[in-house]
């Protein structure tokens, strides 16, 4: 029988690019960290904070995002935004996702290429 460890690991690979592609999704309308968090949660994706904000921090740096400072509440927030750039890679990102489903599900039944 496989270990819970072996098991957890390869799910959280296999998560892994899924963030990207869930939080490109969600923040198609603008949201800051945490709300993004609670909301990538309520989906079933259990993001840690500690992966969460560099992670926005990156495809903010790759210009997948964009982000301004609000500053009109008691703490200040920063929002971020899916850019249009973004949006083409997510698009590219989730044909990708249907081709790789398409795959699996053909291995599966035992479909002949």
């Amino acid at each position: 029988m496989v270990s819970e460890e072996v098991l957890r690991t390869h799910l959280q690979e296999l998560r892994r690019g899924t963030v990207v592609v869930a939080s490109l999704v969600a923040l198609r309308r603008p949201d800051y960290g945490y709300a993004l968090l609670q909301r990538l949660a309520a989906h079933g994706f259990a993001v840690d904070a500690n992966t969460l904000y560099p992670l926005l921090r990156r495809l903010e740096d790759q210009g997948l995002l964009t982000s301004e400072w609000n500053t009109e509440e008691s703490r200040p927030r920063k929002f971020y935004r899916t850019s249009d750039d973004g949006e083409s890679v997510l698009n590219r990102l989730l044909d990708d996702m249907t081709a790789v489903r398409t795959s699996v599900t053909d291995l599966i039944e035992g479909a002949e290429r």
